[in-house]
């Protein structure tokens, strides 16, 4: 009985102390109001399972990253951001926009996420176009395809982490009449 209550009080523990992430959403981004920098600091994960995929033909087999896949007799380079992996602000092309890079070995290779009305203002994959089974996504200076499946995958923040960002504390050191 005693080891139950100890194994108990430990596993309270140890899930007040994990993290809780929630969908980082237009409402969110308007009440803090961060700024690059802050924004630069705020651990970001993503969703949802997003894959990208670039088929190459004989000539054009140079595989840059990724996986070589052979699907329906081509050759395919495939990227995959698995749901929960970390990703870092890079920079805003423009307001309401992220840059957001999974990989830490080159910055440049990055997603764009924005948010959407339809999703409850989440941040969201943003392609350059969508279609209804495809969407052409630019990773690094490639262009890949994605599925439709990955226009749900969004941005997520433990809000505990990012609220301590814009804090500003100043503390007074009070004043006497001389």
């Amino acid at each position: 009985m005693k080891s139950s209550m100890i194994a108990l009080a430990a596993l309270l523990t140890l899930s007040s102390c994990t993290s809780k992430l929630r969908y980082f959403t237009q409402d969110l981004y308007q009440e803090y109001q961060w700024t690059d920098d802050e924004l630069e600091r705020i651990q970001f994960y993503v969703s949802e399972d997003i894959v990208l995929r670039k088929k190459y033909s004989g000539e054009n087999a140079r595989i840059s990253d990724g996986k070589i896949k052979v699907v329906d007799g081509s050759k395919v380079e495939e990227v995959i951001i698995e749901a929960g992996t970390p990703g870092v602000f890079v920079h805003s092309p423009k307001r309401g926009r992220f840059a957001i890079s999974f990989d830490s070995r080159d910055e440049s290779k990055y997603l764009m996420f924005g948010p959407n009305p339809k999703a409850n203002g989440k941040f969201v994959l943003l392609a350059k176009d969508w279609d209804r089974r495809w969407g052409q996504i630019t990773y690094g200076d490639q262009t890949y395809e994605t599925s439709s499946a990955s226009a749900y995958a969004a941005l997520m923040v433990d809000i505990k982490h990012a609220k301590k960002v814009s804090v500003k504390s100043t503390r007074a050191r009070g004043n006497t009449v001389n």
